[in-house]
């Protein structure tokens, strides 16, 4: 069980946890790449913070995506309702250097976000500042009140 997904989050076992998953998967080539890609995505979304804003007209979604540039960033929509963000920061590796300690956060980002259904998938924005990426998702305007249909009553 993984103790950072109950809120407790250190960096020393953080590297812990990055050289059991290193083990863990360099032992278990038998797997299928589905459930990997599975268990990838579930702990990338645990450790994604996000806020969500309702604005009048728009909804954002603010993600914290550090060290990231916007290339490295996508977001989609998928299943017609669903917004994914995602992104990855692999560890850059040089030669000769033994790093003594390891905290900033490597592999893949990534939050999904259901869609109301007022929002307007055609004008959805996304910018990235600062490591923060932003995306403002407008809604849809509400549909006009029914007016009643008048039937006029003929004389027989």
């Amino acid at each position: 069980m993984d103790i950072r997904l109950m809120g407790i989050d250190h960096p020393l076992l953080n590297t812990f946890y990055h050289i059991l998953d290193d083990q863990h998967e360099s032992s278990n080539k038998n797997k299928s790449e589905q459930a990997r890609s599975y268990v990838r995505d579930a702990k990338a979304m645990a450790t994604t913070p996000a806020d969500v804003k309702e604005y009048p007209n728009a909804y954002v979604f603010v993600v914290d995506m550090p060290g990231l540039k916007s290339g490295d960033i996508k977001v989609q929509v998928e299943d017609e309702n669903v917004l994914v963000v995602c992104g990855e920061r692999k560890r850059q590796e040089e030669e000769g250097v033994k790093y003594v300690r390891m905290e900033r956060k490597v592999g893949k980002f990534m939050r999904k976000f259901v869609l109301p259904e007022n929002a307007n998938l055609e004008n959805i924005k996304a910018v990235c500042q600062d490591g923060v990426l932003s995306v403002t998702v407008e809604k849809l305007p509400p549909p006009e009140p029914k007016k009643p249909k008048r039937i006029e009553v003929q004389i027989a």
